[in-house]
């Protein structure tokens, strides 16, 4: 029986209001449908795209042979407040297999010991350099450089946020392409080198990003990843397979349309100048990373110049992901923040008559599904509970439903597990499989609705900004464990003094 017949048999339900609540039955479960169709299709493109690249790049030989064609690097690490995990970090960077690169250490105006942690490890001195302004940022301070290793630098400036801090590294740097690392990663010896590879490979590429996995559960030793293993509490544990779903057919199958929307601000490297040319990261907005990469494919639809932008899935950056629900929330309420402003603010590439697939196909799908999805998503769960408890819901929609949000949702991160195992085979123990397995099914069930959740307060956080003109962005602070390395301090990193206090040559930074 139909809802609007049920209906007609309760007086106390008029008909009109059960026929638009069976309507909207029905328009909950096409969305669910029609979002993991979507999903199920780049993944699709996603096998096919990783076998490609894996028949491709799996050579290590090509790198050696590419070297030195390889274009000097600037690495840029923002860092405000990262006392716990800057060395580890800049330790790992140093020992990249790389010819020519710097590190930029840009300390944005941290309260802790940050700016120490990383003068005393690495032997820097203030020195007077040059400081060319071409982006507007805050105040910067004072410039250090290390007179054993002209490799890494640091900018000591006030604090203006991370747009604000990458601005002030992008002013500093010397190469003409960067490289952003959050302050709290690891990458492995080849990342770089891996990353860069379409820059060498096209000629038009102007941005690339890598893969980020979760180094909570790993040790690290002295800046290099010694041991792989997933972590042992929960939370982190259901971020792992997220992930993995995320990045590998997420960003993969967007990527060879060349209609990537996405670049992670904890790891992706941009060619300077088409960054400068579009005035830099907005300190004004939460989520820099994503915005800069929309605003992009805008700037260089509207001047019709060819450009490519790019997913590689094998240049891995491990990060600390949040161990503890309130800092799971700030950084999901503060993601869907950020994917708004993206959306919303360069809301012109959707009408252009050269948008293109990220145009007309991936920017109405973020629009849709990303942007405003979690609205559907908490509605639609909403009104089945109220249909259920009133007796409203037949046993055929609610299976039909179960099915859409759940089925698919478990098929999605299976498939996940399987292009993380038929290519990269970071988690081979049957026991690892097993736990990641586990979690693809339960994630459905509390984790995934959860979410929705925060994510629905990231949308109504990002409309009280708009009308209320807030326009300074702050940084998205989580609390560190840090106890995935273990310092050896039987070796310093690059001329590092236990004890060096902070030393300082005359003359002010320009």
């Amino acid at each position: 029986m139909s809802l609007a017949a049920q209906a007609l048999a309760m007086p106390a339900i008029p008909a009109a209001l059960a026929t638009t609540l069976e309507a909207l039955q029905w328009a909950f479960l096409l969305y669910f449908v029609s979002i993991n169709a979507v999903y199920l299709g780049l993944n699709f493109i996603a096998m096919f795209a990783i076998l490609r690249y894996t028949r491709e790049h799996g050579a290590s030989f090509r790198l050696r042979n590419f070297a030195e064609y390889q274009p000097p690097v600037s690495i840029l690490v923002p860092a405000c407040n990262e006392e716990k995990t800057i060395v580890a970090t800049v330790r790992s960077l140093l020992r990249l297999g790389y010819p020519n690169f710097e590190v930029v250490v840009v300390n944005d105006g941290s309260r802790d010991g940050t700016l120490r942690a990383v003068v005393e490890e690495f032997g820097l001195v203030e020195f007077p350099e040059a400081y060319r302004a071409r982006l507007k940022t805050a105040p910067v301070k004072r410039i250090f450089v290390s007179p054993g290793n002209g490799r890494v630098r640091l900018v000591d400036k006030e604090n203006g946020g991370k747009a604000d801090a990458l601005n002030a590294g992008i002013n500093t740097a010397r190469y003409p392409l960067f490289c952003v690392v959050d302050a709290d990663c690891i990458l492995q010896e080849d990342s770089l080198a891996r990353v860069v590879q379409p820059f060498l490979e096209d000629s038009r590429m102007i941005a690339a990003g890598g893969v980020i996995r979760i180094v909570n559960g790993c040790k690290v030793k002295d800046g290099l990843l010694s041991e792989i293993d997933l972590p042992d509490r929960l939370l982190p544990l259901t971020q792992t397979l997220e992930y993995l779903r995320a990045f590998l057919f997420g960003r993969l199958g967007w990527s060879p349309l060349n209609a990537l929307l996405i670049i992670s601000g904890a790891f992706g490297v941009f060619y300077k100048e088409r960054v400068i040319a579009a005035g830099g990261y907005k300190s004004d907005l939460v989520g820099e990373d994503m915005e800069m990469v929309v605003r992009l494919h805008n700037q260089m639809r509207e001047e019709k110049r060819p450009y490519r932008i790019a997913f590689v899935p094998d240049p891995i950056c491990w990060t600390e992901v949040p161990s503890d629900l309130r800092s799971l929330y700030n950084q999901r309420v503060r993601w869907q923040q950020g994917l708004a402003e993206s959306l919303f603010g360069n809301w012109r590439l959707m009408a252009r008559r050269n948008g293109g697939m990220v145009g007309w196909v991936a920017y109405p799908f973020m629009l849709l599904f990303e942007c405003l999805g979690p609205l559907i998503e908490v509605f639609g769960y909403f009104s089945v509970i109220v249909l259920g408890l009133a007796g409203m819901l037949s046993p055929q929609a609610f299976f039909v439903f179960l099915f859409a949000s759940v089925g698919l949702g478990i098929l999605l991160s299976v498939n996940a597990m399987m292009l993380e195992e038929i290519s990269f085979h970071l988690y081979p123990r049957p026991g690892q499989q097993l736990k990641l397995f586990l979690v693809a099914v339960l994630e459905n069930f509390g984790y995934r609705q959860m979410m929705s959740l925060f994510r629905v307060v990231g949308l109504l956080r990002w409309l009280v900004r708009m009308l209320r003109l807030r326009r300074r962005s702050h940084w998205g602070h989580m609390r560190r464990n840090g106890d995935w390395h273990e310092d050896d301090p039987g070796e310093a990193g690059a001329g590092a003094a236990a004890s060096r206090p902070l030393q300082s040559a005359p003359g002010a930074t320009r």
